[in-house]
């Protein structure tokens, strides 16, 4: 009996401090691509500074009750105020269902949006490699090389079949690949001249350690890396 007192207490405490340091946005429209799991998600945030973004950034969603998932943030207008995001829903997971239930016009709950220190080169070749959980990174690492043609990028995806969806709805230059050895031959074939390409490569954390691995054996020393799990 005491110990469910303290455990309404402990809850009802950490309702508070959420409600204290998180802001609210509104869902504008939710799209899912049922073959491939992702679901997009437009979001009017009005109380972000979107200016500032000149990393790629990204914010802490509460998904459930004392439940938090990082999405990074792509397609973003600084005047209106308004982004997008993907998930990955292809898994089940609190974030897959709060996904899944979102609707146009309901609220959303979210800690302030934090960088994640990747910044695209300002002058040399930006690559970026990851799996479907890193698409809005990529996105979002796109959107800031300027100009585009020095980004290339390639990810892969359980679901292959579904690549040319992907590339026509959002980016014509990110090649989608159907395992970690095609991913591979991709790399050896685009032959990145060592001293002037940047490498970023986010995704699970497997992926992003056998690739660092492998850009190193390649000669490239430019890396940067984030590992969502």
């Amino acid at each position: 009996m005491e110990l469910s007192i303290f455990k309404q207490i402990k809850n009802k405490a950490g309702k508070l401090i959420e409600n204290q340091l998180l802001h609210t946005g509104e869902v504008l429209d939710v799209r899912a691509f049922e073959q491939s799991g992702l679901i997009e998600i437009d979001l009017h945030l009005p109380s972000v500074n979107m200016v500032d973004w000149t990393q790629v950034p990204y914010m802490k969603f509460r998904v459930d009750d004392f439940t938090f998932r990082d999405y990074s943030p792509f397609g973003w207008d600084a005047e209106t105020g308004t982004c997008s995001i993907l998930v990955d829903a292809a898994h089940e997971g609190p974030g897959s269902n709060w996904a899944k239930t979102l609707k146009a016009g309901d609220v959303v709950h979210y800690f302030r949006a934090e960088s994640t220190r990747q910044s695209p080169h300002p002058t040399d070749c930006v690559v970026g490699l990851g799996d479907a959980s890193s698409l809005g990174h990529l996105l979002a690492l796109q959107q800031l090389t300027v100009p585009v043609t020095r980004f290339e990028s390639a990810i892969v995806l359980d679901k292959p079949e579904i690549g040319g969806v992907i590339r026509d709805y959002f980016s014509p230059v990110l090649n989608t690949l159907a395992t970690y050895a095609d991913l591979e031959s991709w790399l050896s074939e685009q032959q990145f001249c060592t001293a002037h390409t940047w490498f970023y490569i986010n995704g699970n954390q497997q992926l992003v350690i056998a690739l660092r691995n492998l850009l190193r054996k390649m000669g490239h020393r430019q890396i940067r890396v984030k590992g969502f799990w």
